[in-house]
């Protein structure tokens, strides 16, 4: 039987520098720019999509499920910025974003009782995910300055769990050891 590689930590890592990029808008430090829209379509949205075909291969539902999904959210994500501003498609109203990231709050919240048999370290990049897009869902129906800086500093330990999820299993895989615990 071949050995495969762990897609995990490329879709991790995707999902994780992506998230804590944006956040770092999110919290009020920078506005977006290319650089979030860049990352979210190549290593947020692209890579993603690469590590679930993988995960597919593996056959793991759930990786397949989570990083083809949320690569698809990122991609989808930049087209709800960028369309707009190409004159291809009407700006989506705030309260209407709202019920964009409530649905995606709700797959993640699904995604996060899958993770209860699995380690702390993913239970925790589900669960804060989950309060993310609750948070972020908020701050568009609301109107919520406050709110969507709660959101960006909330985001921004997300992506980071994502991104020690993800620098663990490459670490502990290579010292054939627990570099990182996960839990």
């Amino acid at each position: 039987m071949e050995k495969y590689a762990n897609p995990a930590p490329l879709g991790l890592m995707g999902f994780g520098m992506t998230t804590v990029l944006l956040n770092i808008h999110n919290a009020g430090f920078f506005p977006v720019s290319a650089m979030i829209l860049a990352m979210g379509c190549f290593y947020g949205g692209i890579a993603q999509i690469i590590a679930g075909i993988l995960e597919f291969k593996k056959g793991n539902t759930f990786g397949m499920t989570a990083f083809i999904s949320y690569g698809a959210f990122w991609l989808t994500l930049v087209g709800l910025l960028v369309l707009p501003k190409l004159g291809w498609a009407e700006k989506t109203p705030e309260a209407f974003m709202g019920w964009y990231l409530f649905m995606w709050g709700v797959f993640t919240f699904f995604m996060w009782i899958g993770t209860l048999k699995g380690n702390k370290a993913l239970q925790f990049v589900f669960l804060s995910l989950t309060v993310l897009f609750a948070l972020l869902a908020c701050r568009d129906w609301f109107e919520s300055a406050l709110i969507g800086k709660i959101a960006g500093w909330e985001g921004i330990v997300c992506g980071a769990s994502a991104i020690y999820l993800a620098m663990a299993e490459v670490l502990n895989e290579k010292y054939g050891k627990i570099v990182l615990p996960i839990g």
